[in-house]
């Protein structure tokens, strides 16, 4: 049998017993005594970072309470009897281990999903049941143990150059500061004022994503799900708002159908309300959509996090903002992480932050544990001016993927009527350059900005070379 042999290795092998010990449970094995051995290795080797003897595994089972005399008699005789058998090559006693970890998984998987269907189960539900299945598919050894710097270089310089699996924009620019589009198990957020238009972007991004072949699920906790659809339909169907409620039926129908024969990709939208949803939610939806619709997203839309709720915290019990928002920011990237998407959402601005014509990471409402959490955040920045040229202003504020002061200020184009986005030309980025030195925006540099000015001034220093010199 396998589980004799497992133990005698744990206690004969040392290199077996490290690789394989992470992977082990004590719920794997069948018997009680296999149970209570496994425990007594296991508890030794967490507390004293070595291997037991056969001594002291008696030892530790004497010490045991929810023993009696025959089970302890049965235990030590099975001890006495574990033996090592050094003609198994490593590699064999591990593939071994590996598939006898897997079978338990699985059996004790589907035990576990026949007690939900039972009602048996506390604390989970038949959405559960795709996830602890998923889970034990997915038991593997992994033989990693670390990045080793000096020997791993191929590894390393092929990852450079490997070609990350993104989701594009359809802004050049937005696509130019992130690589060529949102990475996978990352957390992005959208910073704005009311009004400015962060259900806009999100909307135009997911038309774009679901044009672009990918699977795309929007969730919703600030309008209704018909909402969302009308603004993506605007964008999509590059009419107005007010012509899509006046566009006949048979009309409607037929640019639908032309939309559907351009694209690959499905768009879920999903209504929650407000505040009433969060991450816990969210996972059962995306399994439920797999398991019931074969639905797998490329990309994930929430619209928006500030008014999601925590998994983990319960709001309103002494909980600040700061604590709670960062919660929920952490778990939506853990979300993200496992199911292996990027995840888009928004927040914002604090009151100071609306009139401000240059929103920074410090005009982040509620909590600044949230751009703490982020990989990528930029801001939209409307003005009386940008409106009148139908643009919108995007600053960088944090990029985990690129430096954020290069192309830190640009413009794209709005069509707030039909929702959506587009390109302008390199000109329009031309007045964003900003080359006036820091010191400028001083007193002493305002001083020598009207010194420069006067003519009668003796000129004692070249201002351009002092600038390079602060600069250096």
């Amino acid at each position: 049998m396998i589980e004799p042999l497992i133990l005698g290795s744990l206690v004969h092998n040392e290199d077996y017993t490290r690789k394989v010990l992470p992977f082990l449970k004590e719920e794997y094995f069948d018997t009680f005594e296999n149970k209570t051995i496994f425990s007594v290795i296991d508890d030794y080797i967490k507390t004293y970072n070595d291997i037991p003897t056969k001594d002291a595994m008696k030892i530790s089972l004497d010490e045991k309470r929810n023993l009696n005399q025959d089970q302890f008699v049965k235990v030590t005789n099975i001890i006495d009897e574990l033996s090592y058998d050094d003609k198994n090559t490593e590699e064999w006693l591990l593939d071994k281990t590996e598939k006898f970890c897997q079978d338990k998984a699985l059996y004790n998987a589907i035990r576990t999903s026949i007690l939900i269907l039972d009602d048996k189960e506390k604390g989970l539900d038949k959405g559960s049941i795709p996830k602890v299945l998923q889970d034990a598919l997915g038991v593997s050894f992994d033989n990693s143990i670390g990045h080793d710097f000096l020997e791993n270089v191929d590894e390393r310089y092929e990852f450079y150059h490997r070609k990350e699996d993104r989701v594009e924009f359809d802004i050049d620019l937005l696509n130019t500061i992130t690589k060529g589009g949102l990475p996978r198990k990352s957390l992005n957020i959208i910073l704005a004022g009311t009004g400015v238009g962060k259900s806009l972007a999100m909307c135009h991004f997911a038309a774009t994503n679901l044009m672009h072949g990918k699977n795309v699920l929007y969730i919703t906790m600030e309008m209704a799900e018909e909402r969302i659809a009308e603004r993506i339909d605007a964008n999509l169907l590059d009419a107005t708002i007010d012509d899509i409620n006046l566009m006949p039926k048979d009309v409607y129908e037929k640019r639908i159908a032309r939309v559907k024969g351009k694209t690959t990709g499905k768009l879920i939208i999903k209504e929650y309300p407000t505040a009433s949803a969060g991450s816990a939610h969210f996972r059962h939806l995306l399994n439920e959509l797999k398991m019931k619709k074969n639905f797998a997203p490329d990309i994930i839309y929430v619209d928006y996090l500030n008014i999601c709720m925590s998994a983990r915290l319960k709001g309103g019990q002494n909980i600040n903002s700061y604590t709670y928002v960062k919660a929920i920011a952490e778990e939506l990237r853990g979300l993200a992480v496992e199911f292996n998407v990027p995840l888009v959402s928004a927040t914002q601005t604090t009151r100071s932050g609306f009139t401000n014509s240059d929103i920074g990471l410090e005009d982040t409402s509620e909590s600044f544990g949230l751009p703490a959490t982020a990989d990528f955040m930029f801001a939209l920045i409307s003005t009386d001016d940008l409106e009148g040229l139908n643009q919108i202003l995007v600053k960088q504020l944090k990029n985990r993927w690129g430096d954020p002061n290069t192309h830190k200020r640009f413009v794209i184009g709005i069509d707030r009527a039909k929702m959506r986005f587009y390109n302008v030309e390199g000109s329009a980025q031309s007045d964003l350059v900003d080359d006036t030195p820091i010191m400028n925006n001083t007193h002493f540099g305002e001083r020598w900005d009207e010194e420069e000015k006067d003519a009668t001034l003796p000129k004692k220093f070249n201002k351009k070379s002092v600038w390079n010199g602060f600069a250096a």
